[in-house]
C-alpha cells in the first residue's frame, strides 16, 4: 500500500536551468582537476537525480539558423554537473554507477532540431526519418588524481609538439580562457584549476567523453535529468584489471535488424589515394564518406553506426558502417534503376546562406 514513507520521490541533488549560460550557474564545471571539491555527497545505494546542461552550455537555441553553431565558444563547452562524492570510495576501489533513467528538459535545443516523443525522435529539418534512441550521458567520469592529471598533460603536450600547427589539432592543452567552476573557491585554487585543468573534450582513462560522435556534434545533444545509483567494489581496480571504465549497455535496445552496410579500408580514396598501414581512423573516414555519398543520392547526408570490421591483413584495416533501414520513410536499398533522390529541404543553416 502506498504510504508517505514509501512514496518519497528520489531527490534532485543538483539543479540547473537549461536556458541560462553554464558559466552563470552553480554546480557545473568544464575542466578535470582534483582540486574541484564535491558539490554533494551520496551514500552507496542511494538513488538520486542531477540535472545536466547541454554540451555547449546553453549556447545553442531552438531556431532555424545555424549561426549559433558557427559561433560556439569551444573553450566553454562540456560543462559537467558535480562533482558528486560517494561515501567510502578510496583510490583503488571500483565505483559502480547505475544510470537508472535519463530524460530531457522541455528545452529541445539542438541542430538539427529533434523533437522527442517517448523514445522516438523526429526532426522538422530532416523529414522522412523517425527512429528510437537510447538516452545516455555522453560525458561521465571520475575526478583524476594530481598524478594522473600531470600524466595527461605531459603526454598530450608531447603529442602537440610532434604535430605543430596541425589542423585539426591533435590534442587540446589546458586553456585558462573559458575555464569555469561554479563554486565559491579561493582565487588561488581557481587559477590553478584553470592553468592545469584537463579539457573535457576527449575521453581518457577515467572515462570522460565517450558517446562516439561521427562529426562535430553527431549525437542528439540535450539538457536533461539523470537518475543515478552508485556502489563501491573495494579493490576493484586490481580485481578486474581496470585500465579504463567498463560499461554494461541498457537492456532496452531498439531492434533495427535490417541494415545497409558500407565498408572502408585504410586507403584515402576520397582524398589523395594514399595507402596507409592498418589505420582504422582512415578506414572509418572512408566508410563514413562512402555512406554519405550514397545518402546524397537519396537527398540525405548523415550515416549512423560503425564497427571495426577487421584489424588484420596488412596493409588494410577494415571498418564497416551500418544504416538501419527501418528509420527511413522511403526505401533506401539499391535497385537496378538506381536511387530515387527526394527533396527533403535543408537543415538549419547560417543566416548568410553558407552551408
Amino acid at each position: 500500500m502506498a504510504t508517505k514513507a514509501n512514496s518519497v520521490p528520489h531527490p534532485t541533488l543538483i539543479k540547473i536551468d537549461p536556458f541560462v549560460p553554464a558559466d552563470q550557474q552553480k554546480g557545473l564545471h568544464n575542466r578535470w582537476h582534483p582540486d574541484i571539491p564535491p558539490v554533494v555527497t551520496v551514500k552507496p545505494g542511494e538513488v538520486f537525480k542531477i540535472e545536466c546542461i547541454d554540451w555547449t552550455g546553453a549556447q545553442i537555441g531552438n531556431n532555424d539558423t545555424s549561426d549559433d553553431i558557427k559561433n560556439v565558444d569551444l573553450t566553454k563547452v562540456h560543462n559537467l554537473t558535480g562533482p558528486v562524492a560517494v561515501e567510502g570510495a578510496e583510490p583503488g576501489d571500483a565505483l559502480v554507477v547505475d544510470i537508472l533513467d535519463a530524460r530531457e528538459f522541455n528545452s529541445k535545443a539542438c541542430k538539427a532540431i529533434w523533437d522527442l516523443e517517448g523514445v522516438y525522435a523526429t526532426s522538422r529539418h530532416i523529414p522522412g526519418v523517425k527512429f528510437a534512441g537510447i538516452s545516455h550521458p555522453g560525458l561521465i567520469g571520475t575526478a583524476p588524481s594530481q598524478e594522473l592529471l600531470d600524466t595527461w598533460n605531459a603526454r598530450e603536450k608531447e603529442l602537440i609538439s610532434q604535430h605543430p600547427g596541425a589542423v585539426p589539432a591533435v590534442a587540446f592543452p589546458p586553456e585558462p580562457i573559458g575555464a569555469y567552476v561554479g563554486q565559491d573557491l579561493t582565487e588561488a585554487v581557481r587559477e590553478k584549476i584553470a592553468r592545469e585543468g584537463a579539457r573535457t573534450i576527449p575521453g581518457r582513462e577515467h572515462g570522460g567523453n565517450c558517446d562516439g560522435d561521427l562529426s562535430f556534434c553527431g549525437a542528439i545533444e540535450m539538457a536533461g535529468i539523470i537518475t543515478f545509483k552508485t556502489s563501491i567494489i573495494k579493490g576493484g581496480i586490481e580485481k578486474f584489471a581496470l585500465k579504463q571504465p567498463i560499461f554494461l549497455p541498457s537492456p532496452v535496445d531498439p531492434m533495427y535488424s535490417a541494415k545497409l552496410v558500407f565498408e572502408g579500408i585504410s586507403v584515402d580514396y576520397h582524398g589523395n589515394g594514399k595507402q596507409y598501414n592498418m589505420d582504422a581512423t582512415v578506414a572509418y573516414k572512408q566508410a563514413a564518406l562512402n555512406a554519405i555519398a550514397y545518402l546524397q543520392k537519396l537527398g540525405y547526408t548523415a550515416p549512423v553506426e560503425s564497427h571495426i570490421g577487421a584489424i588484420v591483413d596488412s596493409p588494410n584495416a577494415c571498418v564497416t558502417l551500418a544504416l538501419p533501414i527501418g528509420i527511413f520513410e522511403n526505401d533506401i536499398l539499391p535497385k537496378p534503376e538506381g536511387l530515387a533522390k527526394h527533396d527533403y529541404g535543408q537543415c538549419a543553416i547560417r543566416s548568410d546562406g553558407v552551408l
